[in-house]
């Protein structure tokens, strides 16, 4: 009966790998391990190097007020002491002994640590990544010492003519839940960071079930599956889901239009974002999709857009952006007018917003360009699998592989139709937030009081 029992296990789970091998791309291997730990392996013997990244579900999507920006601390602390390794210049030099090159981001949606290092080295590489991720110390001198450093992140930030805008443009747009959209965080609880804090992000979301491995490049995927398991295999799962536990809330809409002047004293343009609540991949995946195809055709240098604002001299910058998200996808305008004509700028963009849903806004021409261009820009992505890894991951924790791995039929089922109904649905007589970023001289000198008195 015991052998029928794991010999049954064992098909189930062997058909379940399959199923999942199925979906994927020549030289994608994919497993999850019974801890619940996400392995992807991708082959690639083009050059004699291996990638090893590790994603996790956390970052500012995560974060309440008081932990605003400390999940980007806490992948700070990763390339610090662990159990294995006692110190900063310890890892700095276990690095250099394996040829590492490594590094880490913090976005709203994840958080991801690569290395890329010599394929020979792939077993001490899996090994180092296992103790940063699992056994981190987060001691208290190191932590006095990478405040500055994170708060320098801050500090650069501010530094831009634009972070006035975009900080403000946040605050009306997402409201009391903001931090939930700011990865860079809030200043002072940068600096509030302590041992406990790191502690509990860890607690919540650094678990093998929130978590894929992937390991990409010169390696074979029996044996990178193989070594997966018996040096991740041991780490244990939460036992809870962490979304459960700790569930995300959903940012309130916009109920009516804001507007909302500020000023910086190292602004050397007018600078305006418009922003509306876009979709995101737990309601509408489809529109994510015809997001991305309609910035691109508005985008184009050839675009009635382009030529009507940037080359009839209304504006010097005119994009449209569109950010793919879990929680309410940001839609938003970037717009550098010309200081001269920003009334004639902002009557012409709103002209063009009630024109987007038109069949005769772009052409049949245009809507091909854009939907190749965005093929080809994922396809030239695929070839380097060092790079390719972090989309890999990002893919995973905003919706799943199969995101990215049908990202390009996906943009080619866009309809004209789909593009009606997204501007329809999004933007087109929907409430947004309009902001303006001047100097206090411009400001004086342009007599805006009020964005209003930039509106027709």
């Amino acid at each position: 009966m015991k052998r029928t029992l794991i010999a049954l296990l064992a098909f189930i789970f062997n058909s379940a790998f399959l199923l999942a091998q199925a979906n994927l791309p020549a030289g994608y291997f994919f497993k999850t391990l019974p801890n619940g730990l996400d392995v992807l392996v991708v082959e690639d013997k083009s050059v004699p190097i291996a990638t090893i990244e590790i994603n996790v579900k956390n970052g500012a999507y995560t974060e309440s007020p008081e932990y605003s920006g400390l999940s980007h601390f806490y992948e700070h602390m990763f390339f610090k002491a662990n159990k294995d390794i006692p110190s900063q210049e310890a890892y700095i030099n276990r690095t250099k002994e394996l040829g590492i090159v490594w590094n880490g981001t913090t976005s709203t949606n994840r958080v991801n640590y690569f290395f890329t290092l010599p394929a020979s080295n792939l077993d001490d590489g899996l090994k180092f990544m296992n103790s940063a991720i699992r056994y981190p110390l987060f001691l208290e001198q190191e932590m006095t010492n990478e405040h500055p450093v994170v708060n320098g992140e801050f500090q650069r930030g501010e530094s831009n003519p634009e972070f006035n805008l975009y900080y403000e443009f946040q605050e009306k747009m997402w409201g009391k839940d903001k931090s939930r959209k700011i990865p860079i965080g809030d200043h002072d609880v940068i600096l509030s960071a302590t041992p406990e804090k790191m502690r509990t992000i860890q607690q919540k979301y650094y678990w093998p079930n929130n978590s894929i491995l992937i390991i990409a490049g010169d390696v074979d995927h029996n044996e990178a599956f193989t070594k997966a398991e018996d040096i991740f295999g041991d780490w244990q799962p939460s036992g809870f889901d962490p979304f459960e536990k700790f569930p995300i809330p959903e940012f309130k809409p916009i109920k009516d239009n804001v507007y909302f002047v500020t000023t910086s004293e190292i602004a050397q343009a007018p600078v305006i974002y418009i922003g509306w609540h876009g979709p995101d991949t737990r309601n509408d995946v489809k529109a994510t999709y015809t997001a991305d195809v309609l910035s691109f055709i508005v985008n184009l240098e050839s675009s009635k857009f382009s030529k009507e604002l940037v080359d009839a001299g209304l504006a010097l910058e005119a994009s449209l952006y569109y950010g793919t998200d879990i929680y309410t996808g940001p839609i938003s305008l970037r717009i550098v007018p010309n200081p001269a004509k920003i009334k004639e700028c902002m009557a012409k963009l709103e002209e063009h917003i009630e024109m987007w849903d038109t069949d005769k806004y772009f052409t049949d021409e245009q809507m091909e360009t854009a939907k190749n261009q965005l093929a080809i820009q994922e396809k030239y992505r695929m070839e380097q699998t060092s790079g390719y890894s972090h989309a890999l991951g990002y893919n995973w924790a905003i919706k799943d592989l199969d995101y990215g791995f049908n990202y390009i039929d996906n943009i080619n089922k866009t309809t004209r139709d789909d593009i009606r109904k997204y501007v329809r649905k999004y933007i087109k007589d929907k409430p947004a937030v309009y902001g303006i970023l001047l100097s206090p001289e411009m400001k004086n000198k342009l007599n805006i009081n009020k964005f209003e008195d930039l509106l027709n």
